[in-house]
């Protein structure tokens, strides 16, 4: 059993949504952005994604465009984002969390597929988002994903209609990435009764868990996906939180961590409280 899947186990079990938090590889620093990701578990996330700065992430708003430049500007490579998902690991012995790898096929395709999954599943990665990849062109990826015990994640999305979605379960795994809107990350929200439609749609075709992001930005909207949802996915947020610990000159600011981290746990209470009632 991947991890991926043991964490929607025990969430399940637990009657409880997941929070999927997103950060940005080396944002705003390699060294700032380890210890962001050290602390996200203690914070509420319970997977995390770890996105891969590309030079034309063309899925991404603003502010994770912003966030990829910072990281590339303070000397980010794959060989330090695999480096810390493998100190993550060994230096804070936590082996429940799922850390997944977000980004463009380009990354993968330059290291090689075959060598790219065997290094992440080294380093302790449990499986890919790759927002470029289509399912007509999963097979380049999966065989070598699954060969190295990692999970593909697919993205659907509103306009993903009953022909299109069998075509994308054929090759996802962990769990289905519903992209809530139309558009670039961090511009506007789903309604919650759009989010309840999709989402009771997708579990008519799958057994796998949906996760809902895009637009996600308050503790409020995040217990309202969480109500539907079995996991929430907030990203744009959390890499504005980062941005807003930096000074005018980018660096960084006493409070950039406790502010991060103060902001996950409100995420993490919102999903938490969201089916108590």
């Amino acid at each position: 059993m991947s991890r991926i899947t043991a964490r929607f186990d025990k969430l399940k079990a637990e009657k409880r949504a997941g929070l999927v938090t997103y950060v940005t590889s080396g944002d705003p620093s390699p060294e700032l952005s380890f210890e962001i990701l050290k602390g996200l578990p203690k914070a509420g996330a319970d997977l995390i994604e770890f996105g891969m700065p590309f030079t034309d992430p063309m899925a991404d708003g603003p502010s994770i465009q912003a966030a990829g430049q910072r990281a590339l500007k303070a000397g980010i490579t794959m060989d330090k984002t695999l480096d810390m998902v493998r100190r993550f690991r060994a230096e804070t012995g936590d082996r429940d969390t799922p850390v997944l790898l977000m980004g463009y096929y380009n990354l993968i395709y330059q290291r090689g597929v075959e060598r790219f999954c065997k290094d992440a599943a080294q380093a302790g990665v449990d499986g890919f988002i790759v927002v470029d990849l289509p399912p007509e062109e999963a097979d380049e990826l999966k065989p070598h994903a699954t060969a190295a015990g990692l999970d593909t994640v697919l993205l659907t999305a509103p306009t993903t209609d009953a022909r299109r979605l069998p075509a994308v379960l054929k090759y996802a795994s962990g769990f289905l990435y519903f992209v809530s809107i139309l558009g670039i990350t961090g511009t506007r929200s789903a309604t919650e009764e759009a989010i309840r439609s999709h989402v009771a749609r997708l579990r008519a075709q799958t057994t796998l868990p949906v996760g809902v992001g895009f637009g996600i930005k308050t503790p409020d909207q995040a217990a309202a996906v969480a109500r539907h949802a079995d996991a929430v996915v907030v990203g744009s947020a959390i890499v504005d939180r980062v941005k807003a610990g930096l000074d005018d000159k980018g660096h960084p600011k006493p409070d950039l961590l406790p502010g991060v981290f103060a902001y996950v746990r409100a995420l993490a209470d919102g999903v938490r409280g969201a089916r108590q009632a």
